[in-house]
């Protein structure tokens, strides 16, 4: 067993623990995303350019669960229990994007991104990007969902996961593969950014509950199966004196459970927002009635005295 693979049972302290892993990719990653974050913010405020301080918070908490999920004790113990790579897979798919959208990290680049030199490479590179088909055809359902359906079902009950497990990197692959995928999902139902599409709130909600459905019906699955889905974690779970199968039945309370609760947030954030714009919309249109008038309702009201009139 690898030095940097643990050879005790997990613990929570044993999770938050530091350990030297061979290749910090995503926390890395984090540490980027957050720094380039911070500069563009910090950069608006000294303009003195508004720029919410609740996004920045909500940004910089996704990257710091990233780098902590990915970067600390969990990622060893997600090498040797399945059920602790299927919270990292819970995280990065569905806890961690909501966070990083919220923070609504397109707008800032294109407001913090300087006009000249190479920022406006930058610049051309992101409107290119949203006028893209390949945008728009990515953020659409028929990607987002095909991707979670391999993600949970391909993946494990196809006989695919083992394969790349064992290859050399297959664990961050698969880590990195669950975060695009989260967030191709996660983008079109919380995000404020430009997009090269939008959603109706109707098909937003729709996507949520056809993904909560997705996975709780897999986590209910795995805690029925009365044999191994996944072979690559067998052995190490054996070497830390757990059962497998208990292991596995753990991974999928977690599919059923935990992977519920972020799914449930971002339903109530859409209904939330759902209402809120309907009833901007609906004062909207009584404004512009009492100053210009309802041209329907005045139709209306010119039909009945026409009628009226006809009757006298």
């Amino acid at each position: 067993m690898s030095e940097w693979m643990p050879d005790a049972p997990p613990t929570f302290l044993g999770f938050l623990t530091p350990m030297p892993l061979p290749f910090p990719v995503l926390p890395t990653i984090a540490v980027l995303l957050a720094a380039a974050y911070v500069v563009g913010a910090v950069r608006l405020w000294v303009q003195g350019r508004r720029w919410s301080v609740w996004r920045t918070v909500s940004f910089l908490v996704g990257c710091l669960a990233l780098a902590a999920i990915t970067g600390l004790g969990v990622e060893a113990y997600g090498y040797a229990l399945l059920s602790v790579f299927m919270f990292q897979q819970l995280s990065l798919m569905m806890a961690i994007p909501p966070l990083l959208v919220l923070g609504s990290p397109g707008t800032l680049l294109l407001r913090a991104t300087p006009h000249h030199g190479l920022g406006v490479i930058v610049l051309r590179a992101a409107h290119a990007g949203l006028r893209s088909p390949v945008s728009r055809w990515a953020l659409s359902p028929w990607v987002a969902l095909p991707l979670y359906l391999f993600a949970f079902y391909g993946l494990y009950l196809a006989d695919v996961a083992d394969p790349i497990l064992a290859a050399p990197g297959g664990h961050i692959g698969l880590e990195v593969a669950f975060l695009a995928a989260g967030i191709l999902f996660t983008i079109p139902i919380l995000s404020s950014d430009p997009l090269p599409v939008r959603f109706s709130h109707g098909g937003r909600a729709l996507d949520v509950f056809a993904e909560a459905a997705l996975h709780a019906f897999f986590g209910v699955f795995l805690m029925m199966a009365t044999t191994l889905l996944i072979e690559s974690f067998a052995a190490s779970t054996v070497a830390l004196g757990m059962d497998p199968l208990e292991d596995q039945r753990l991974a999928g309370g977690l599919a059923w459970s935990y992977g519920e609760a972020p799914t449930l947030l971002m339903l109530m954030f859409v209904m939330h927002r759902w209402f809120r714009d309907d009833t901007a919309r609906d004062a909207a249109d009584a404004r512009y009635a009492d100053a210009h008038g309802d041209p329907e309702l005045d139709a209306y009201n010119a039909y009945l005295d026409a009628l009226r009139q006809k009757d006298t």
